[in-house]
């Protein structure tokens, strides 16, 4: 049976058909989540070949200045020896007239650095801009939320939800990766500059801790001092209402840079302002998180989210099952659909093995040019009768689809499709199937959706005469 072949036979399993030429058009509608940041590997590997090179050439640089270095450093060994020697003598002025100057002013290292610019140049164009790197922090941000991350074990590169007292691991990487002060700086800052100071404090706490530990060590690839993240974690702990620690921070900025005349300002502020309210210098602030006005089942979607999709088992709820389903189809005879009943109301199924690897791998290649970002909640209803949700790839930890009102949440299973109806038999929008994607805590989710339209539908779900159902 070819690849074709086998999907409509999949697809009969449902008895349901395409309803129209709208249908065709969603067909092609699947979401990825990793796809540019894939992308930029490539960017990044010229760019390593570009330093590989840029180093070896000043590598080669420094091993002549190094000669240099030693053979001046062996005619001073005896400085108390008169230049008596011609030789010496001549050899003096001409070091001090002109070899000193050709190797201030050596073009090799200017060479070198602008070999290093050029390769740099010519990938820039491909490379991330500021609102990618936005982007991403804001997304670092939702995952802390939804699943109630730590930030200090995600600098740490662990992912532990901390709920009072209690610490528990939601996953494991095989290999720790941490962030850097400028990193958990970059994340504060995306933050602050929105006006969240919610996220951006602990962000910027863990950059200011960060770099504590590594002052007065230079990384030509950062960004910012531990300056800044002082500065920034100052005014944002004062916008929340800690003046005593805002002070504090500025004056321990001061301590680094003693002539900046703004911090020497906000401290003389946050002292008159704590002689004025002598209870700031002890009470407590508690920040709330930034209201979110559209999205008032927050809290039930975070909590189906945070069980990372488990379901009670069949043994607990009787009335599920699983079945092997041919629907009297031929070509599913010999290899039937295996079906699993997530939940009876609203009625969720989920059919495992739906597609292969080979047509989960075409259509995401199919999909690659796309880079859609999936909206948090997805309500289908209108003349949509039902939704076929094929996941073509596996993750490692999050990416569950909640279903709010249903108060249950589905696993990513890889090659598995799962369908409901979104419509009542009466016609009638079923509102228990308001959903909503996880976020994926580590992996790639990919997602194809096939929504299948009331046109066409009228004798194969006909209207029951139960207005319940």
């Amino acid at each position: 049976m070819g690849p074709g072949a086998r999907l409509a036979a999949l697809l009969a399993l449902l008895a349901l058909g395409a309803g129209g030429p709208a249908a065709a058009a969603e067909r092609g509608d699947t979401f990825s989540a990793l796809t540019s940041v894939a992308r930029a590997l490539a960017p990044e590997r010229r760019l390593l070949a570009t330093l590989r090179r840029y180093l070896r050439g000043e590598e080669a640089r420094l091993r002549d200045l190094t000669r240099f270095y030693d053979k001046v450093l062996s005619l001073h060994k005896d400085v108390k020896s008169p230049v008596v020697n011609p030789l010496l003598a001549f050899t003096l002025i001409k070091r001090l007239q002109s070899d000193w100057r050709n190797v201030v002013h050596s073009l090799e290292a200017t060479e070198n650095i602008r070999a290093l610019k050029d390769g740099y140049e010519k990938v820039e164009q491909d490379l991330p801009v500021f609102e990618d790197l936005e982007g991403a922090a804001r997304a670092l941000m939702r995952l802390q939320d939804v699943y109630m991350l730590n930030v200090k074990g995600l600098a740490q590169g662990v992912f532990q939800r901390v709920t009072g007292s209690s610490t528990t691991d939601l996953y494991s990487p095989r290999q720790l990766f941490s962030l850097t002060a400028d990193d958990c700086f970059q994340v504060g800052k995306v933050a602050y500059d929105m006006g969240d100071y919610y996220h951006a404090i602990p962000w910027l706490e863990e950059a200011v801790s960060l770099f504590r530990r590594s002052y007065g060590e230079w990384k030509t690839e950062d960004e910012a001092s531990l300056e800044d993240a002082l500065d920034h974690l100052a005014f944002a702990c004062f916008q929340a209402g800690n003046v005593s620690r805002a002070l504090n921070l500025s004056r321990e900025f001061l301590l680094y840079s003693p002539d900046n005349k703004r911090m020497a300002r906000n401290v003389l502020k946050y002292e008159r302002l704590l002689a004025v309210n002598a209870h700031q210098a002890v009470a407590e602030t508690v920040i709330q998180r930034p209201n979110v006005p559209h999205l008032q089942t927050r809290d039930t979607y975070e909590g189906l989210c945070q069980t990372l999709g488990s379901q009670p088992t069949h043994y607990q709820v009787p009335s599920l099952y699983c079945s092997y389903e041919t629907n009297s189809s031929p070509y599913l005879l010999l290899q039937p659909v295996r079906k699993e009943v997530i939940h009876l109301r609203p009625f969720v199924a989920l059919y495992h093995d739906f597609v292969s690897d080979a047509e989960a791998r075409k259509i995401r290649e199919l999909a690659e040019p796309w880079s859609p970002s999936s909206p948090l909640y997805t309500m289908k209803s209108g003349n949509r009768v039902a939704t076929l949700m094929i996941y073509l790839s596996s993750v490692e930890a999050g990416g569950a689809t909640a279903f709010i009102y249903g108060n249950f949440s589905v696993p990513v299973v890889k090659n598995a499709a799962l369908f409901w109806w979104n419509l009542h038999r009466s016609g009638e929008g079923d509102s228990d199937t308001l959903h909503a994607g996880c976020p994926v805590l580590v992996g790639d989710k990919w997602v194809a959706n096939k929504w299948i339209h009331e046109y066409g539908q009228e004798f194969r779900r006909p209207c029951s005469t139960n207005p319940e159902e």
